[in-house]
């Protein structure tokens, strides 16, 4: 399944059905009079955050949302069926932004959460509704409302409490490889990630979701690389987990082009808790772990934490400096405590 996290659709909600002008005329019944029915409501366009999703890629396909019309009112005092209501199914951490891509309509950040999107004109008056004592054969209906149309766009920013950040071949897939049932495209080249992954992974007892973004290069903020399109799926992260690679010439040049770019990128980004690794420390000996290290404790002025991915050295302490900075409420505890159940055939 490709991966699509910005995407245009168009809604247009259903107009509503007209009224009816008609008289009750029965042989052999003394009384007749106005029967006319009211029109039905046009279908209104709903979206809605569901589990299972983690991809706008079906709006590339279906683009064009319409809901049907109310059907106008018939004679008899029978009123017009409702129009259908359209359900679109979006993933969590959806944003729905108007036509500007600047207004933010709805944040779906919730499983069942919903939001009109637009809503169905409502069905006209029949003649019926206009009887009165001193009108009591009226003539006239009112048309149904029409609907509304507008053009959106639905941007995602994945759920997670954890963001991985670094420069292209820092092992950030390595790692989330490493620690979690994910199987992110891992090669000896720059840019081998090229759209998120996310990974659950456990330490102690309690789970937690890290998103793994392409790596940043610097000019990342005008464009350069694969731009900062994907620093937003971060936005929502409890901790930054900062990786390093230990082999780099100038690691604390390294750190610098990132959080430049974090700051260029602008909100709360750059301000959010981060953890800063050292990363690939089983290519390095003693005194170039602790040189390296010295550097890049200089550059970001706090503590730095060595770790190799692919040996497993030290990636246990990372997680658990990373949990540390989520609160509880945002873990999810293991249910290794719970007896199993009793197997039955």
């Amino acid at each position: 399944m490709k991966f699509l996290d910005l995407c245009k659709v168009y809604v247009r909600s259903g107009g509503g059905g007209g009224g009816c002008v008609s008289f009750r005329r029965e042989k052999y019944i003394e009384y007749g009079g106005p029967d006319g029915g009211d029109g039905g409501r046009g279908g209104d366009i709903i979206a809605e955050a569901v589990e299972g999703l983690n991809t706008l890629i079906d709006f590339r396909y279906q683009q064009h949302f319409f809901a049907k019309n109310g059907q106008p009112g018939m004679g008899a005092q029978r009123t017009g069926a409702d129009g259908e209501t359209i359900v679109m199914k979006l993933p969590v951490g959806t944003e729905i932004l108007d036509e500007d891509q600047e207004t933010v309509i709805a944040d779906l950040t919730e499983v069942g959460q919903r939001v009109v999107l637009a809503k169905g004109g409502n069905g006209g008056f029949g003649n019926l509704h206009f009887k009165s004592s001193t009108n009591q054969a009226p003539r006239r209906a009112n048309p149904g409302q029409e609907g509304i149309e507008r053009t959106l766009w639905l941007r995602l920013k994945l759920i997670a409490d954890a963001g991985l950040l670094g420069l292209p071949n820092a092992g950030k897939s390595t790692f989330l490889s490493a620690t979690s049932n994910a199987r992110p495209k891992i090669a000896d080249y720059p840019f081998t990630t090229l759209y998120p992954n996310l990974g659950v992974v456990g330490v102690d007892g309690a789970e937690f979701v890290i998103a793994d973004i392409p790596g940043l290069i610097e000019g990342a903020s005008e464009g350069r690389g694969l731009g900062d399109l994907f620093l937003g799926h971060v936005e929502r992260c409890s901790v930054l987990l900062h990786l390093v690679d230990g082999t780099a010439e100038d690691v604390a040049a390294d750190y610098k082009t990132i959080i430049g770019e974090l700051e260029a990128y602008g909100g709360a980004l750059a301000d959010k808790p981060r953890v800063t690794v050292l990363n690939k420390i089983d290519a390095l000996d003693e005194e170039e772990r602790a040189a390296k290290r010295a550097e890049l404790e200089a550059a970001c002025g706090g503590p730095v934490m060595l770790m190799s991915g692919v040996a497993h050295d030290g990636v246990t302490d990372v997680l658990r400096a990373v949990r540390a900075e989520i609160s509880e409420d945002k873990l999810r505890k293991k249910k290794a405590d719970e007896e199993p159940e009793p197997w039955q055939p």
